[in-house]
């Protein structure tokens, strides 16, 4: 385990304090994230998906493809297309021949019809779930990058009103040097006689 550098926690300490008012402990994960990429001079933005992959397993990623298949005009238009073939068979062709597997009122296309409506409701439950984790995730990185394009802007004014306050200090100090440069070579020197032109007359 590295022992983190000290500089980096006084920076990340110091942060807390002048913009929470508290420290690092007692914030939140997220603020405590933004401090470090602050100390750190890093990016927070992230693609959220891949976060939320980072987060998921091999089971939730099934579920979204599932979702999206399911959940696709090609699948309507392919199922349609299955059941149609279905009723035509069973209900025509086969059974001129008495082959019909599935004869009418087709129970068994309604056995698999229920079986694929039992397993395809969770499926979507689950992948329902995991967007709303996705959002969430999203709403949690909103969070950081506004908080640290908040922080950043504010230390940007105190730098700026930082310079502008040297930049008067140095302006005053320049104008007393020179009122003094001034008086020095106004005021008569010790031992020279005075101005005795008079008025004429």
């Amino acid at each position: 385990m590295k022992t983190p550098h000290p500089l980096k926690s006084i920076d990340i300490a110091e942060l807390a304090r002048r913009h929470f008012g508290s420290t690092p402990d007692a914030l939140e994960p997220e603020e405590r994230r933004v401090l470090a990429g602050i100390a750190r001079h890093t990016h927070l933005s992230r693609d959220v998906s891949d976060l939320a992959d980072e987060q998921s397993g091999r089971w939730e990623r099934l579920a979204d493809r599932v979702a999206a298949i399911g959940g696709s005009w090609g699948f309507i238009l392919s199922f349609t297309g299955v059941l149609v073939a279905w009723m035509v068979l069973n209900a025509g062709l086969l059974q001129l021949w008495h082959l019909a597997f599935d004869p009418y009122p087709f129970i068994f296309l309604n056995l698999m019809l229920s079986m694929l409506a039992a397993v395809q409701a969770p499926i979507i439950m689950m992948s329902q779930n995991r967007q709303a984790a996705k959002d969430r995730i999203a709403a949690a990185h909103d969070y950081e990058v506004n908080l640290k394009a908040e922080l950043e802007i504010m230390r940007l004014h105190e730098k700026i009103d930082q310079l502008r306050i040297e930049h008067l200090e140095t302006i005053s100090r320049h104008q007393a040097e020179m009122l003094e440069l001034l008086h020095s070579r106004i005021e008569p020197r010790p031992g020279a006689a005075p101005d005795a032109a008079g008025p004429a007359g």
